[in-house]
């Protein structure tokens, strides 16, 4: 109690104002055990939950499907007043709070949005405030670069563009290869050449900030190329190469379409030949098309350089195609290879003759054979470049690819007087040595694993052997067929054989050899009636002649123009008239237009004195 009270004395002291308060009972048996209250009767209503945001209520001005955007809620939140300014007096209150850099940012982020025309009027705005220090805003080259941009995204004219730059000296700035190349897009799309072509040279002369780069030369040399202006281009492909900058693939197409059509084939196989030596332009290569178009042009020209970097183009494209995915099969047509290969032979370059086969080989892809035409243009490639045992071996694999072939296909296939002569004359070329170096050759080749064992092979040599008129080596390569390489003569050793004898008016032993074919059952063929009409008019007898050609006929054969064209001159020249005019029958009767021979005529008829001497 005593404690009780004291505790009652010194809360008076420290609450004097409040005199009225109870105290905490005395009493010692006091129960202060909770209880729990009763509830009291449910008369009141449970408080409701805040309004639905999706209802509509006026609360939340209507939901967050369809808000209401001038809420009294949302203006609250913006400065009042700054909706109501106009976009000027934005533009304008923001330029007196920025420096270079924060301009430069702010560029950076209206150029992704592409407000070209508020970068013009904030940089114009800017351009007349007052920095930090009450001094006058001064851009930087860079800064001045970005109005020159937004300037051309408006749409300024080139003229426009350079009075921009001309005011650049106001600010003491200058211009470097940038402002320069916003000058020449605005010429560019004026197709402005003359003008380009001033600032172009302006540039190479003011200096190393200003001094054009690949940007500056692919635009005035694309400029130029679109208006024809082909020299002058290519003055500036040879600088842009020289400096060591890069042609744009735009450029390099336009480049050789350009000098294609003009034939500056020359020119354009050293521009080639300069952007291979470049790591930066060794990658460009025209379009698919147009690499057709080139490898055509090329041969048409026999520039086998230019061919041979076409169908490098080309084979840079099948190679793209096979690792795209998916993979995209591209072939060269094998025409043009065909033609590739002869060219090669024409121009004697190896290098192309073995480009082409390569090319074919990949575009057939296994899954072809080439064609005759591809076996014969490769062999007369290499007959003209001298590679006589390259020559042979094409040969031995033409023979594989199309022994099978029909007996009229293969007759003319594999004939040493048309198909094969090519290689005949490269037999020939140096007469008995380089006969007998390829026979001997093939002997050797006989004996090897897998022996190789031609027919058309010997008979190239034996009709070689006769056009320089040696009939002993053509008998004996004829006899060797079968006895050294176990070979059966064909139709074109006979004819071959036929022709050596003819050639020297053996004429009874070139009919013996033609009879001894009949009687071991080949099947002679329109040009052995053709030699054994040849051999009897060599020996003055258009008479035995004409019994030859009615024996052709009887067999089935047509004689030729040139054939009957050959007896009646000889005709003439016997005077053997009767004759003459059975040629003129046989030529009614097959149809055969014989026409005149004046000029020939006019030779033989000319009389030859000392009077003018």
């Amino acid at each position: 109690m005593a404690m009780l009270i004291k505790s009652r004395t010194i809360i008076k002291i420290l609450n004097p104002a409040k005199t009225s308060f109870r105290s905490i009972t005395t009493f010692t048996f006091l129960n202060q055990e909770p209880q729990l209250a009763e509830s009291p009767p449910s008369t009141l209503q449970p408080s409701p939950l805040p309004p639905n945001p999706a209802s509509g209520s006026p609360l939340y001005n209507e939901n967050w499907r369809n808000p209401i955007p001038n809420s009294p809620l949302a203006q609250n939140l913006i400065p009042y007043g700054f909706l109501n300014q106009s976009d000027s007096s934005r533009i304008r209150a923001l330029s007196q709070t920025l420096d270079v850099q924060s301009l430069m940012n702010v560029f950076a982020d209206w150029m992704t949005s592409q407000r070209w025309a508020d970068m013009k009027q904030l940089f114009e705005c800017w351009i007349r405030s007052l920095d930090k220090t009450g001094k006058p805003n001064k851009p930087d080259v860079n800064l001045y670069n970005h109005y020159l941009r937004a300037n051309f995204m408006i749409g300024a004219s080139a003229g426009e563009m350079l009075d921009l730059v001309a005011q650049m000296d106001d600010y003491a700035i200058e211009p470097n290869t940038a402002s320069f190349n916003l000058v020449l897009k605005a010429m560019y799309q004026a197709k402005e050449s003359e003008a380009a072509e001033k600032l172009l040279e302006r540039m190479v002369q003011t200096g190393k900030e200003s001094l054009p780069d690949d940007e500056s030369y692919n635009l005035v040399i694309d400029m130029l190329l679109q208006q024809d202006l082909i020299d002058v281009a290519l003055k500036y492909i040879d600088m842009t190469l020289k400096s060591g900058y890069m042609l744009t693939i735009k450029v390099f197409t336009e480049c050789v379409r350009s000098c294609v059509t003009k034939g500056r084939l020359d020119t354009l196989v050293s521009i080639i030949e300069k952007c291979k030596s470049m790591d930066q332009n060794k990658a460009l290569c025209p379009t698919w098309n147009l690499c057709n178009f080139l490898t055509e042009a090329a041969m048409q020209n026999d520039n086998s350089k230019l061919a041979l970097f076409a169908l490098e183009f080309m084979a840079r494209w099948m190679a793209r195609g096979e690792n795209a995915r998916p993979s995209v099969f591209l072939s060269v047509d094998e025409g043009l290879v065909v033609s590739a290969l002869v060219t090669a032979g024409r121009t004697y370059n190896s290098t192309l003759l073995d480009a082409s086969w390569v090319v074919l080989k990949r575009s057939l892809r296994q899954k072809k054979r080439p064609n005759p035409e591809t076996y014969l243009a490769k062999i007369y490639a290499h007959s003209l470049l001298g590679n006589l045992q390259r020559a042979f071996s094409t040969l031995h694999e033409f023979e594989g690819a199309h022994a099978n072939s029909s007996n009229e296909t293969k007759d003319d296939l594999f004939s040493p007087f048309t198909s094969l002569f090519p290689l005949v004359v490269a037999c020939s070329k140096k007469g008995f040595e380089t006969l007998d170096t390829v026979y001997f050759q093939l002997e050797n080749l006989s004996h090897g694993e897998p022996p190789f064992k031609s027919v058309a092979a010997l008979n190239c040599i034996i009709l070689g052997c006769a056009n320089t008129w040696d009939l002993d080596r053509a008998y004996q390569t004829f006899e060797a067929i079968s006895s050294t390489f176990g070979l059966t003569p064909n139709i074109h050793s006979y004819n071959a054989l036929i022709y050596a004898f003819g050639k020297l008016k053996k004429t009874f032993e070139a009919s013996r050899v033609f009879e001894h074919l009949i009687s071991v059952g080949v099947k002679p063929n329109a040009l052995s009636y053709s030699l054994l009409v040849d051999a009897h008019l060599i020996n003055r007898d258009p008479k035995a002649a004409l019994s030859v050609v009615d024996e052709m006929v009887e067999a089935g054969f047509i004689p030729s123009r040139e054939t009957l064209k050959k007896i009646r001159r000889r005709c003439i020249r016997e005077m053997d008239y009767e004759s003459n005019d059975r040629v003129d029958s046989l030529a009614k009767q097959h149809r055969i237009m014989m026409g005149r021979e004046t000029r020939r005529d006019l030779l033989f008829d000319l009389e030859y004195s000392t009077e003018y001497a």
